[in-house]
């Protein structure tokens, strides 16, 4: 092979053209020797290079580097294998489809041309093959970033090279998307609302760039209060539990309740449960048996049903006091004690309600104090009182998951406790926020608001009213779009 050795090459007129090789000849840069342009270096064929370019300005193809093309992109496109693009996102987000049928070595180029990809991001369409070894699209979200592809094999894809890395760019946001009960939106979340039993179908999981998880509030059926010649105890409010994370930094009612994550969510029907309230007709003759309320299921949560407050005097049979948040204890004309229902039963974390309040005078017969009362249901957030006879209050929201339960200023609650009833005719008492019942003097109770796991209110007499418990709720929301 003959070899010329020179410093210098310089054109025969000025200002003109040195040609290194003929039409179809290859020019080679050694390996490890450095060609520097101060100038421009325009190819019509193809430099092979296995050392370095650097400086300047060239144009043409090169074999390891792409075709920049000047034309700037302002619209969605697909890609030639070997060539690089400016896309302007300024107006709107773009989409780059990377070439089909892509051959080992096949190079793509893209660059932020006016530096608004973080506001507007480049989409990298996969066209069926991978990047970076999965199956999605990719985007560009970061000011004025220059990214080059290359085609690998089927395993990888497309991988970035060059000065880019694999962190420069990431996988496209996909959201969860489903349906079932009242479907709603609020900003970039969607809420769906079960008043009643149902499926949540979920038809995409999304992924971590999006989401591919749900928040949660899922509230029981409440308990029913109980009924006595002396004083009637309120009814326990349905178990209250949630997960909400974007809700935060705020600060509301409820927000000692949460669970720290959302729950995870696959392509599947998930049956929704949503727990009646405790049934307790009342009506001549004093109020019937109290059992508890039902328990809302939805995935791996469930609340539990509210307990009921006894019922005296027999044949009633008494109920069950203990539950989602406890019963009050009825009230004893002689030397009976009589304990308050538990609330967070069975126990979960963070608890999911509080226990009822005690009856008065408590040991009874104590004090010499005249009034017998029944104490108040508890609530999410409360315990029932034990004189005054209250309902425990429940939990409060942000109108993010809905404009369901009570409102209260610019909260909706839920899983108040009902509250307890004096014996003599005394006033009566109010029911804890979140629809517990509210005692009504001398007549006795009164029902827990639907669809808030509310506990019923204590009656006192022989012709109570109904002091069945509220029904529950299920409410489950995530983010659909960015």
């Amino acid at each position: 092979m003959s070899e010329v050795k020179v410093n210098k090459i310089t054109p025969t007129a000025d200002c003109g053209t040195v040609t290194l090789g003929d039409s179809g000849d290859t020019v080679a840069i050694a390996s490890g020797a450095t060609l520097t342009s101060a100038g421009s270096i325009t190819n019509s064929g193809t430099i092979t290079n296995t050392g370095t370019i650097s400086g300047g300005t060239i144009s043409g193809t090169i074999d390891g580097q792409v075709n920049w093309q000047t034309t700037v992109k302002t619209t969605n496109f697909t890609a030639t294998a070997g060539e690089g693009y400016f896309v302007n996102t300024t107006s709107a987000s773009i989409t780059v489809t990377l070439p089909s049928s892509p051959s080992a070595g096949d190079l793509v180029g893209i660059k932020d041309y006016a530096n608004t990809a973080d506001t507007n991001k480049i989409v990298i369409g996969r066209n069926g093959e991978k990047i970076q070894g999965i199956e999605n699209n990719f985007t560009i979200s970061t000011e004025g970033l220059s990214i080059i592809l290359i085609y690998v094999d089927s395993t990888k894809g497309w991988l970035s090279v060059g000065q880019a890395k694999a962190s420069d760019i990431s996988e496209q946001a996909l959201y969860v998307t489903a349906t079932g009960g009242t479907e709603t939106t609020c900003g970039d979340f969607k809420i769906h609302t079960f008043t009643g039993p149902g499926t949540f179908c979920v038809s995409a999981s999304g992924n971590s760039n999006g989401s591919n998880s749900v928040e949660y509030l899922v509230v029981a059926g409440g308990g029913a209060g109980g009924g006595c010649s002396g004083g009637g105890a309120g009814g326990g409010a349905g178990g209250l539990r949630f997960a909400a994370p974007s809700l935060a930094p705020l600060t509301y009612p409820g927000k000692p309740l949460a669970a720290p994550a959302n729950l995870p969510v696959t392509v599947q029907g998930y049956p929704v449960t949503v727990g009646a309230g405790a049934a307790n007709p009342g009506g001549a003759g004093g109020p019937g048996p109290g059992v508890p309320g039902s328990n809302s299921i939805f995935s791996t949560i469930t609340s539990a049903g509210g307990g009921s407050a006894k019922t005296d005097p027999s044949p009633f049979p008494e109920a069950d006091i203990s539950g989602g948040s406890g019963a009050g204890s009825q009230s004893s004309n002689g030397g009976t004690t009589r304990e308050a229902g538990s609330g967070n039963t069975p126990p979960v974390s963070p608890p999911q309600g509080n226990p009822g309040g005690r009856h008065h005078p408590y040991p009874a017969g104590s004090g010499g104090v005249p009034t017998i009362n029944g104490g108040g249901g508890g609530g999410a957030i409360q315990t029932g009182g034990q004189n005054p006879e209250y309902g425990g209050d429940g939990a409060g929201f942000p109108t993010a998951f809905g404009s369901n339960g009570e409102s209260c200023g610019s909260f909706r609650y839920y899983a108040g406790g009902g509250a307890g009833i004096c014996r003599g005719g005394a006033s009566g008492q109010p029911g804890g926020l979140g629809g517990g019942a509210t005692s009504t003097g001398s007549a006795g109770g009164s029902t827990g608001d639907a669809n808030t796991g509310g506990g019923g209110a204590g009656a006192r007499g022989s012709n109570a009213g109904p002091i069945s418990g509220g029904s529950g709720i299920v409410v489950i929301r995530y983010k659909f779009q960015n």
